[in-house]
């Protein structure tokens, strides 16, 4: 479920040696499933591990999961980092804010999961995000664009060139095509 390099399970051992015996560390996120999910790592003293928790052994401290957070720190990494500003911990949880889905799921949830994980971070950027509103019968994803998108001048290069291409390779033989339902009137909602 979590990766936690050697050199963060050290760093980890060295924290844990100035907390209450027995501490170990929590790995959470908050508002799990969406676009607002945050990842975080906090002591977690024995009396603080729930019944429902998932206890992950590493190299001298376990490291607790709640329940509700475990399928969204699925793929999570855990990495202690030096460089010439300092040292740091990083946490990367791809699928923090949308819940992985296996290849046997239905078509629409590989294509939400998408989405959520994969595009609209990179909408975000600049205020934007997409929307699935449907499949067509002839294997077409409908999308609705909103935010930064909605009136922007490049949205026709982001589709064409960056979603779709993007979408059907990964969707090979299940789409046939990516179009765009957002009527693109430039208003005050608009970004220039």
């Amino acid at each position: 479920m979590i990766s936690i390099s050697d050199t963060a399970q050290a760093h980890f051992c060295k924290l844990l040696e100035k907390q209450e015996p027995d501490s170990n560390i929590r790995v959470f996120v908050v508002n799990p499933g969406t676009p607002s999910a945050e990842c975080g790592v906090s002591y977690c003293p024995p009396d603080a591990v729930e019944s429902t928790d998932i206890t992950l052994e590493f190299n001298g401290f376990d490291a607790v999961v709640d329940a509700e957070s475990a399928p969204f720190l699925s793929e999570a990494e855990i990495d202690f980092v030096t460089d010439q500003m300092g040292s740091q911990l990083t946490l990367k949880a791809p699928n923090a804010k949308a819940r992985k889905v296996d290849d046997g799921a239905p078509l629409e949830e590989r294509i939400q999961y998408m989405i959520e994980a994969e595009i609209n971070p990179q909408l975000a950027s600049h205020g934007g995000k997409v929307m699935l509103v449907e499949i067509t019968d002839k294997g077409e994803a409908i999308l609705q664009f909103g935010g930064g998108c909605n009136g922007c001048s490049m949205v026709d290069v982001t589709l064409k060139d960056g979603i779709e291409k993007q979408m059907l390779a990964q969707f090979s033989g299940e789409l046939t095509a990516v179009k765009d339902a957002t009527e693109h009137e430039a208003g005050e909602h608009s970004y220039y």
